[in-house]
């Protein structure tokens, strides 16, 4: 199992070897470059974001949008996740990382996007 040991403002970090933004999964993580998908806090989080966690199996994604919730999630993202057969949840990052913990401390196939600033 997989968890987020530490999150805290400031300096704002989630930490999964340190830091800013993370995707994890059962068995793993990496850091979330935006560089990759072109992603900003405005149009926010795209599909392209998420492939390779849904490709982990994951049953439920949850998804951090920042200490202030600047990181925006448009609902064609959302929509994108449950066609997948995906249960999906968008919270503040804080909430998010807590919620992420419950779940794979249950043991559920979770995976998770988390924006630890703004």
């Amino acid at each position: 199992m997989f968890m987020i040991v530490f999150i805290s403002r400031p300096p704002n970090r989630v930490e999964l070897r340190v830091r800013k933004k993370s995707d994890v999964w059962p068995g793993g993580s990496r850091a979330w470059d935006w560089r990759e998908t072109g992603t900003d806090h405005y149009p926010g989080v795209q599909p392209a974001d998420l492939e390779e966690i849904l490709r982990k199996g994951v049953d439920m994604l949850v998804i951090g949008r920042g200490m202030s919730e600047a990181l925006q999630v448009p609902p064609s993202t959302v929509e994108y996740v449950k066609k997948q057969g995906v249960d999906v949840k968008v919270l503040q990052t804080e909430k998010a990382v807590k919620e992420y913990n419950n779940l794979a401390g249950q043991g559920a196939k979770v995976g998770g996007v988390f924006h630890s600033t703004c």
